[in-house]
């Protein structure tokens, strides 16, 4: 007897070593994986030194080291991967350079890397300044000194040139189609011929006064985007080729081999902000993701909303009402079946039923005037949603059933015995009691729609929405309209970008701004969950 029992406590102790083992394994994989998102992603916005590059041949280029590999079958032989930008000038962004060809290396004080709203990069020197072709300044000092308060007056000139055009413009332009379906009502409508012509000629009226107001705007704009370009910056690239770009197209020029570590870090903080905060650029390969970062959260919340009404009344007819039989068991059989399903077949069903369903009858019913551009009857934030929302809900449903069961039997006795009625018992008695397991439910579900990339290919999600959900035009909530998300931004930027390997960083950083916006989404589910927890704690709860 004493031999099997140190037998059995023997394998006990095994098992225990490789429970441990294995767990000690996931957290290392999990830290590893973060750390390789992590210093890539905060890579991304650490500015690089720029390096001028002289050959023996006597050809120079400067630009960022990305890199130094060995090259092959070369015995030891090393190569550099040279950024050097200038794409409108040379084609490429980067370059390979044999490190046994190079005859020196410099990094001069004056080289200037400019980011650009269009064509990326530019690395070269200041050399002269101009405004309607006046020289202003000569020279990279006197040019650097001169620049600065000159590109602010014209950043400030391009933000109410987009003032314009996303405000008053955009205004006019929301008045004017409105009054053009408006226009399409009047003529699906029953009217006598005298309402329906007092009808069109107020319209008419209205739509005069608009256009003439659009037509304004619209020329003020255009005489500000002209004097964007009445200033342009003439820039020398390391190959001694003049370019010469308008300072109202420059997003930011700096001059990092001149610059202190305080000025890098200021740098370094603005890239970040402006990356969470702004809008894309240059194929989403530049700029911000804010778009993303909205429309994923938005989605999130849309799906919980939608998801946990579905998912705990499920959960509680099968758990507290109904009678354990074989239609019971064949709904259970047939929710975990439902988590297995791919989630491409998930979109699908949401392009069918949603989309085309129920989306293509709403615009026959609510919006015929639009027909025949689809309203609710193509793809949008809330079809999506309302997708995601099926593909979780059986998460949703085992988790809810798992914190039922939990609750004991005895204070669903003690509550009957009160007087309370079974209604009562549920609502104010059990579900409280199993609050912290449908909120578990709810933290894997909003996890995993967070991540959820193909379904919403299918049924909304866009490459770039140029305008967000949300805006001042009733009803102020656009649930129709097509999103971005950042599963698909990161997808997009490395794999469908046109400059994949200039991307690359940005591919690291999207995927770390998206593991953030889960963790502390699910942060704040799990604080509240543990709060609800403490409060209602039992001795099996």
């Amino acid at each position: 007897m004493r031999k099997t029992t140190h037998h059995t406590d023997r394998f006990g102790q095994i098992f225990t070593w490789l429970c441990g083992g294995a767990l000690a394994m996931n957290l290392l994989l999990t830290i590893g994986l973060v750390y390789l998102i992590a210093s890539n992603g905060l890579a991304y916005f650490w500015q690089k030194p720029l390096v001028l590059v002289t050959m023996q041949d006597g050809r120079s280029h400067l630009g960022e080291i990305w890199g130094v590999e060995e090259i092959p079958d070369s015995q030891g032989a090393t190569r550099t991967r040279l950024k050097v930008g200038n794409r409108d000038l040379y084609g490429m962004d980067f370059l390979w350079i044999k490190d046994a060809e190079i005859a020196s290396r410099a990094m001069p004080p004056a080289a200037t890397v400019l980011e650009r709203l269009e064509w990326g990069n530019f690395y070269g020197t200041m050399q002269e300044l101009r405004t309607k072709g006046v020289l202003l300044a000569e020279g990279p000092a006197a040019v650097a000194a001169a620049f600065p308060p000159l590109h602010a007056k014209k950043m400030a000139q391009r933000e109410a040139a987009e003032h314009l055009e996303d405000g008053p413009i955009g205004d006019l332009n929301h008045e004017i189609e409105q009054l053009r379906l408006r226009r399409k009502r009047v003529a699906l409508q029953d009217l006598s011929p005298e309402n329906r012509a007092a009808e069109l000629a107020t319209i008419d009226q209205q739509e005069a006064s608009a256009q003439a107001a659009y037509e304004v705007a619209a020329d003020d704009l255009f005489a500000r985007r002209d004097a964007l370009r009445e200033d342009t910056l003439v820039m020398v690239s390391s190959n001694g080729q003049r370019m010469e770009l308008p300072v109202g197209e420059v997003v930011r020029a700096v001059r990092p081999n001149a610059m202190t570590t305080a000025a890098m870090v200021r740098l370094y903080l603005d890239k970040i902000w402006e990356f969470v905060s702004d809008d894309p650029r240059e194929s989403n390969t530049e700029g911000g993701i804010f778009p993303a970062i909205f429309g994923t959260v938005m989605m999130v919340f849309i799906l919980a909303f939608l998801v946990a009404p579905f998912g705990v009344l499920a959960a509680l007819y099968l758990r507290e009402y109904a009678t354990e039989g074989p239609a019971v068991r064949a709904v259970r059989i047939a929710v975990n079946n439902l988590a297995g399903v791919p989630s491409i077949v998930f979109g699908v069903f949401g392009l069918g039923f949603f989309v085309y369903g129920i989306g293509g009858t709403l615009d026959q019913l609510f919006y015929p005037e639009a027909l025949p551009t689809p309203t609710f009857g193509t793809g949008g934030i809330f079809w999506g949603s309302l997708t995601l929302a099926l593909l979780t809900v059986p998460v949703v449903i085992v988790a809810t059933e798992e914190g039922l069961a939990a609750v004991p039997r005895s204070v669903r006795e003690g509550s009957l015995a009160l007087g309370a009625t079974k209604f009562e018992t549920t609502w104010k008695v059990v579900v409280p009691a199993a609050a912290p397991g449908i909120l578990t439910g709810m933290i894997l579900a909003m996890a995993r729609a967070a991540g959820e990339v193909a379904p919403l290919m299918i049924v909304g999600m866009v490459k770039l929405a140029p305008t967000l959900p949300i805006d001042h035009h009733a009803p102020f909530i656009h649930l129709e309209r097509k999103f971005m998300h950042l599963g698909f931004h990161i997808y997009d930027v490395g794999f469908q970008s046109p400059n994949v390997e200039a991307a690359q960083p940005l591919v690291f950083a999207t995927a770390l701004l998206l593991v953030t916006v889960v963790t502390l989404m699910n942060l704040v589910a799990i604080v509240y969950r543990n709060r609800l927890r403490s409060r209602y704690a039992t001795s099996a709860v």
